[in-house]
């Protein structure tokens, strides 16, 4: 078991892809999952682990947990056949979930091996989403992590630290920036012994009001707003969803037009 512990924007989905290809241009077969819909559409060919793996939806009630992965299924063909699992977002998963796996692996493939002989790939940043639990305090979600699974004991940690997505583009203001928003994650900027807060001075550009934001991303907006790949690409940061639905709003008071809204609705 390997965790490549990645922060957004340091080329974990770039290295999984390369990965995949690999494997699967070798004529072997990598299954790649994720623990979100939305994190699935990064891999080729992914899915979500509970769709890919039959895993269980409720794994806090379940004692034995196992994956609901008949035997002659296609998918469990699959599986006795795969030499590579690959599940971004991990840090999500409840831990019962990679138990469950493993006791999968080993009975399908007839393999007593640490996950039948399977090589797993787990992809994600423990500073970010941890395992919902129902009703669940901070301690049952860390309680419910993999690192609290005696499979922690097996996995092998590497990791990227370089934000990629800035470095890419030789952009140096973007890279110190990145390199200050890790810092602040991580906890290591100077704390004030007087008031207790950062100083967050040099790290980006900052902005006093929504006006002076305008002035300096979009100054002709009502003439430019049609070219959507270059003018409208640029991104801001504002403390919170309200500040930014704040000034989206504000933004989209000054375009041309009527405002429609489209609401979405579960069927």
């Amino acid at each position: 078991m390997v965790f490549l512990h990645a922060p957004g924007g340091t080329g974990k989905a770039f290295i999984t892809n390369l990965i995949l290809v690999k494997v699967r241009g070798s004529g072997k077969i990598a299954f790649a999952v994720a623990s979100s819909g939305i994190a699935a559409t990064l891999l080729p060919g992914a899915r979500t682990a509970h769709s890919a793996l039959k895993l269980s939806l409720n794994f806090a009630r379940t004692e034995n947990p196992v994956c609901n992965t008949k035997m002659n299924s296609r998918t469990a063909q699959l599986l006795q056949r795969c030499v590579l699992i690959v599940q971004d977002e991990c840090t999500m998963s409840h831990k019962l979930a990679f138990e469950a796996l493993k006791l999968t692996l080993k009975d399908l493939r007839k393999n007593n091996r640490l996950l039948g002989g399977v090589t797993l790939l787990l992809l994600g940043d423990f500073r970010q989403t941890l395992p919902v639990i129902k009703r669940g305090t901070a301690i049952d979600g860390i309680n419910a992590c993999i690192k609290s699974s005696f499979l922690q004991l097996y996995v092998v940690q590497l990791h990227l630290t370089r934000n990629m997505c800035a470095a890419i583009f030789g952009d140096e203001a973007s890279v110190h920036l990145a390199a200050g928003l890790l810092r602040i994650v991580v906890g290591n900027l100077a704390v004030s012994a007087e008031d207790g807060l950062v100083s967050l001075e040099g790290d980006g550009t900052f902005l006093d009001s929504t006006e002076e934001l305008q002035k300096k991303m979009y100054s002709n907006l009502q003439q430019m707003f049609q070219d959507v790949i270059d003018y409208l690409s640029e991104l801001f940061f504002a403390p919170g969803m309200t500040a930014a639905a704040a000034i989206n709003s504000q933004l989209l008071a000054q375009l041309p037009g009527n405002i429609k809204t489209f609401t979405s609705v579960n069927m």
